[in-house]
Parts: structure tokens; sequence; C-alpha cells
């Protein structure tokens, strides 16, 4: 009997880890994340900190590694890496972010375990921990549990005040109240820590309050954003889908080829819909543009032929006396074939566009073959096209909401991310990067156009309605009305605060559970 309880908070650490990866783009079953923790909740109810820590480390890697398995895919297919190495390394990062749903586990039990604050205490461990993920070590927000909620557009538009954190937030709201009614019926016996019924209700009744808040916000800001948007101005946009195989993107065989596959597909692009700008994906160029003056001049000569202006993606160098340093970027190029605008990517992929810990990680050399050693960009930089502002971000950029917001803040009018998503090959990792594009065009109330080399390409409007989206590995145009908003959101103008504020909150609350420790007393008493 004895051995049977020691297994069931590992079982249902298993099961929240699957539930999490459930709620995901991918088997997209949203609704599962508003009850997904609740099982891991109930397992490390009882336990000391360091069984919840271990508890919680169980869940985290069920669902990264699950989440996340499109790694060994891009690893083994494109890095070069044989499954016995990729493998470990999907191990690995699974690994570092489990460490921190096992830290809010031990958060839960040893910090938030007081009855006054418990219902409100595990959302702000939460937020808080997904914010330190998501700046530490040059941050890595994959999969923020509010991402889940994409596609639910009233719930999301709180995200242009609290961001996608207060998303998150929202639905471990949600997780929390069902727990506490849970623990009301069913964990009657403890004595040290009993939830009430009055308790477990009042929390629900919080809970709904604060869902139903959201919902009628969103469905006002929906209304009032179509309002505004119906009397603008606007200008077409095209993206260019070129679904080129990344197994000969970079053979110079195929260089022209690429390039005039490229111009045609622009040139299809032109007859069905007139564009005003034309936008190419991440390295569509397969070359340093304007360096290979042969192929650049295709590239120009389309322009001026067509009187269109086209943003492309390329790599690009700079000599100094200090060497050669490398950049993906992208380049504005108009209608008179001149290069107007040039942005460098900021934050680069580890192991995609460098090796971080290089002496250590020596093995894993061979992913960066062609797209090593880049260097970052500013942070930022806008491109100046017409009487509007452009907010490039090169492919997974759009995952980090302070690039966005950066962008916004400079004058960007609309946004613009370039990607190269061959990596994940038909995987669900396409569609797990499309969905979080969704959230910084909520964020910023901007339109936002996406051009991916096999997809997914689309549009998505300062609601987080995606209006127009393309297949994956299929050669495909596809154009919308874009129109150019420079009002600036709460979110925009004051950034993460809802988050910070989280974290302050969770790290006095450590800190007062630490002092109290040490003198023996009980916290919030």
């Amino acid at each position: 009997m004895h051995k049977n309880k020691r297994k069931k908070p590992y079982l249902g650490a298993i099961i929240s880890g699957v539930l999490l990866t459930g709620a995901f783009p991918g088997l997209g079953f949203w609704w599962i994340a508003w009850v997904a923790l609740v099982p891991l909740l109930v397992s490390i109810r009882d336990k000391t900190v360091g069984s919840a820590f271990r508890t919680g480390f169980l869940a985290g890697l069920v669902h990264y590694l699950t989440l996340l398995y499109w790694l060994v895919y891009t690893m083994q297919l494109y890095g070069g890496l044989p499954v016995y190495l990729a493998v470990p390394v999907l191990f690995l990062l699974a690994a570092y972010l489990s460490l921190w749903i096992g830290l809010f586990s031990s958060m839960v039990v040893g910090f938030g375990n007081q009855k006054p604050y418990f219902w409100i205490a595990i959302p702000v461990f939460w937020v808080a921990l997904e914010y330190m993920r998501g700046v530490l070590f040059t941050g890595f927000p994959w999969g923020l549990l509010g991402y889940s909620q994409s596609d639910i557009l009233q719930i999301i538009q709180i995200s242009d005040i609290v961001g996608v954190y207060g998303v998150s937030f929202l639905v471990v709201v949600s997780n929390t109240a069902v727990f506490l009614l849970y623990q009301a019926l069913f964990n009657k016996t403890r004595k040290d820590f009993r939830i009430t019924m009055s308790m477990a209700m009042t929390s629900v009744i919080l809970s709904i309050g604060l869902i139903a808040a959201a919902w009628y916000y969103g469905i006002w800001r929906i209304q009032s954003l179509d309002h505004r948007i119906a009397d603008q101005p606007a200008k077409r946009a095209a993206v260019i889908q070129g679904n080129i195989d990344q197994a000969v993107k970079w053979d110079s065989a195929f260089q022209a080829a690429t390039i005039q596959k490229y111009i045609r597909l622009s040139c299809s692009a032109i007859q069905k819909s007139d564009p005003d700008l034309i936008v190419w994906p991440e390295t569509a160029t397969p070359f340093y543009f304007t360096y290979n003056q042969q192929l650049s001049n295709l590239i120009f000569a389309a322009a001026k032929e067509t009187g269109k202006d086209f943003l492309i993606g390329s790599p690009s160098f700079k000599k100094s006396p200090e060497g050669t340093s490398y950049y993906n970027s992208a380049y504005l190029v108009d209608a008179k074939g001149k290069v107007t605008g040039k942005y460098d990517k900021v934050h680069l992929v580890p192991f995609g566009e460098y090796v971080p810990l290089k002496r250590f990680l020596f093995f894993v050399g061979k992913m960066v073959e062609q797209v090593g050693d880049f260097k970052a960009g500013e942070k930022g930089n806008t491109l100046a096209w017409d009487s509007e502002r452009l907010g490039i971000q090169i492919c997974f950029e759009i995952i980090f909401p302070s690039l966005s917001r950066s962008m916004v803040k400079n004058g960007a009018t609309v946004l613009i991310n370039i990607t190269n998503d061959a990596w994940f090959g038909t995987t669900w990792g396409p569609y797990q990067h499309f969905s979080m594009a969704v959230f910084r065009a909520v964020e910023n109330r901007r339109f936002l156009v996406r051009a991916a080399n096999t997809g997914i390409s689309g549009f998505v409007d300062p609601a987080g309605r995606v209006i127009e989206s393309t297949a994956l590995l299929e050669n495909a145009v596809a154009s919308e009305e874009l129109v150019f908003l420079s009002k600036k959101s709460i979110y925009t103008r004051f950034g993460d605060f809802f988050a910070t504020l989280c974290a302050a909150i969770s790290a006095i609350m450590v800190m007062m559970a630490l002092v109290s420790a040490r003198t023996k007393t009980r916290i919030f008493r």
C-alpha cells in the first residue's frame, strides 16, 4: 500500500506533462490547458519541497520532450547529428526547461502553501518563472502556457495590457481554482493545511470573474479595433513561399534557379493582386546579397521591371580591422533597384547561428554549416518604407515579446517576420512557431506579415485573427491589405510590467519564507 502511494505523485506528473503538450498547436486541444496542471498540484500537495521539485521536474520532462520532439528531426536531418547525439541534446534542453517547473512545484509547497494567499500565489509563481525562463541565459520563451490560447481571440486580447504572461496567469488561475475545489472535496484528512469548501468556492467565483472580465474586454477590444481599422487607408503586401529544399538550398548549382523561382512567384503575385511590397523569407537569397553581383542583379532587375518594392532575406558580412563579421539580414530594395535599408538579426539561434559553450559542446559543431558564427545587430532598428516604418524580425526573434515591442516603440507601424521553417519539416514546430507570432500582433496592435520558406506564411491582424495562411511544403503566394497603425498599446509603452511584478512578489515571498525558516516560525499567521 505504501509503495502504491509513492507512485501516485509521479503518475500525476506524467499526466500533467502529457496534458500540457496536448494543449499546444500540434494537437491543439487548447481547453486542456485550463486544467492541465491539476494532476501535478494534486501530486505535490502533501510533499516536501525536495519531493515536490522532483515531481515537477518529471512533469516538465514529459512535457518538453513531447513538445520539442521535432528538435531530434532537425538536428539529425539538417544539423548532421546522429540520433545517439541528437536525443541527448534534446534531453539536456528539456531537463533545463523542466527545472523551472520543478522550482515552481517547490515554491508552491514551500512558500505558497498558506491559506489566505494560496489562490493567488500559484499563478504568480508560474508567471514569475515563465518570465525568468524567457530572459535568463539569452532566454528561451518557447511554449509559454499562454501560447496555447492563440486561437481564442476573446481571451488573448488582454495581451495588449499584460502580454502573453497575463494569459498564462489567467490559465493558471483556472487550474488553481479547480485544484482547490478538488482539495476541499477529497482531501479532508490533512489538519495543517485544509482547504474548506468556502475557500474553494471563493477561489472558483474569483476565477470565473477574472476570466469573464478578460472575455468581455476581448469582445469590446475586437469591436473597437475593427471600427478603427475600417476607415483607415491601406497598402497591400504579398508574401512569397518558395518552398526551397534545405538540402540543396546552399548548393551553388541551385542558386540562380532559386532566385528565378522567387522572381516567377513574385510576378504571379503582382498579376493576382498588385501588391505594394513583396516579402521573401529568411535567407531567400542563398548568397551574400550585393556582394555576388551577378545574382544580385537578377533581383535589382526584377524590382525595376515590376516597379515594386522587395523585402528579402539574405546573409551579409562586414569587414573591419578586427576581422569579418557575418549577419543574418533583411534588405529593403525599392522599385528603382536600390537598397534603401538593411536589418541585421538581433537574437541569434543557439546551435543554428552560433554554438554556445563551444569548448564543451564541440561535438555539435556540424550544426552551424553555412550559417554559423553570426553577429547580432542593433535592437529596435526599423526600416523606413514610404511614410511607414517596418519592424523586421527574423526567424525565432518573433518568440521574444521585447523585440517586437522595441520596434513598435521605435515607430514600427507594421511587423514583418521572415523565417526559414524548413528546419521543422512537417512536425509540430511550424504550428507552434506561428502561434507565437499571433501574440506579437495583439500585444502591439499591429498587422503582422509572415513569409516562411516552406510555410507557414500568412497575415495576422491586430486582433490576432489569422486572415490568411499557407500550407506547409508548397509553392505559395498570398497577399492582403494592411492598415498601418501608430497608436501604442499599454503593453508597448510599459512592457512586461505585470510579469516583473509577479517576479518581485515571488522574490519577496521566498525571502520572507527563508527568514521565517531561520527563526522557525510560520509566515502569514
